[in-house]
């Protein structure tokens, strides 16, 4: 723990990119990620604290930093009193004083697995205890085929999927939508779902990397090999009564000044509450006390605190500590759009 409570600059890290089976070079080719010349790259980490998976601090006097060291010195600073004591109270036994939520981009060339993530419950009790797994997407391009498989078909049991399953027939039971640029779809855990090929998506999720696959769409790598399926587990924490998802629908948020860009709420749940910025304008981003993510799928603009700024552009993404004072966004770029999330007041940790 610190000693002395210091105010912290808002944080940028080099991100983290992950090779899959159904990338492409969509993350370079619509954000200008310097992902390397060959190979099918399918995410990029911004903000990740998860074992060995560290964002690594990239500017100012933390630079050379992990996430994860930088909240060991700093705990309060960057998480806020609300995260920094339910993560100190916990009985879980999982790790203490950790960032609780990942950021990623993904770029879904192909179509991903059909999947399934726990809960808290489940996750931090399995042979290698990992949290559950609650997450949304925004889309940030889409085109016109594009589908996400988001939630069961009404009605589905778990004897109906199992038998789709093993007849190899697994969409059949899948709720499907044609996804639109703009689209923030939640995905809390035990919610199947897969997204589909030609898309590139925004990902705010807990901080977790468990995943069970049900069908993997019957393809092999390089090597001709498939990757492992985890039918059982996976049928076992799926929530069958949820039934099919659809996008979220906005709420705005008004505002008294009017030089504020349209501001809405996207998503808002126990574990993370998603924001929107969009179009030209200038407002506050952060809520001193609370930490706050911030990335800018679209567009372009400047994030100003105290006598520093910063220039972002399409693909940008910062971790405003909860110490940092009054931060401020300003754009005069119609296209531009800025998603924040922030823990939700309910947190399980």
């Amino acid at each position: 723990m610190s000693e002395t409570f210091q105010t912290l600059y808002p944080l940028q890290f080099a991100p983290v990119f992950r090779s899959y089976i159904w990338g492409g070079r969509g993350l370079y080719d619509y954000l200008g990620k310097a992902i390397p010349d060959e190979g099918a790259w399918a995410e990029s980490w911004e903000i990740v604290d998860h074992g060995p998976d560290q964002s690594i601090i990239n500017h100012g006097p933390l630079a050379g930093t992990t996430l994860g060291q930088a909240i060991a010195r700093h705990p309060r600073e960057i998480l806020g009193d609300v995260v920094f004591q339910s993560q100190t109270t916990s009985t879980s036994g999982h790790r203490q004083l950790h960032f609780p939520l990942l950021l990623k981009y993904l770029d879904c060339h192909q179509v991903l697995s059909v999947q399934v993530h726990p809960d808290d419950a489940y996750g931090l009790k399995m042979s290698q205890p990992d949290h559950g797994k609650t997450e949304a997407w925004y889309v940030v391009e889409a085109k016109p085929e594009a589908i996400i498989y988001a939630g069961l078909l009404s009605g589905v049991t778990r004897k109906d999927l199992a038998a789709a399953i093993a007849a190899g027939k697994t969409e059949t039971c899948l709720h499907q939508i044609k996804p639109q640029r703009g689209d923030c779809v939640f995905i809390p855990a035990g919610t199947v779902h897969a997204l589909g090929s030609g898309l590139i998506v925004a990902e705010i999720q807990q901080s977790s990397d468990t995943t069970f696959r049900l069908f993997d769409w019957n393809r092999v790598d390089a090597q001709g090999k498939s990757r492992p399926l985890h039918i059982e587990q996976a049928l076992d924490v799926i929530d069958y009564t949820r039934g099919p998802v659809s996008p979220q629908i906005p709420q705005n948020l008004p505002s008294n000044v009017n030089t504020e860009p349209r501001h809405d709420s996207l998503v808002k749940c126990s574990i993370f509450h998603i924001e929107r910025l969009s179009g030209c304008g200038s407002c506050q981003v952060n809520q001193p006390g609370r930490f706050t993510l911030l990335t800018l799928p679209a567009g372009q603009g400047v994030l100003s605190w105290a006598k520093e700024k910063i220039n972002l552009k399409a693909g940008d993404s910062v971790l405003i500590p909860a110490s940092t004072p009054t931060v401020s966004w300003e754009s005069s770029d119609p296209a531009a759009v800025v998603l924040t999330a922030r823990h939700g007041d309910d947190m399980i940790e």
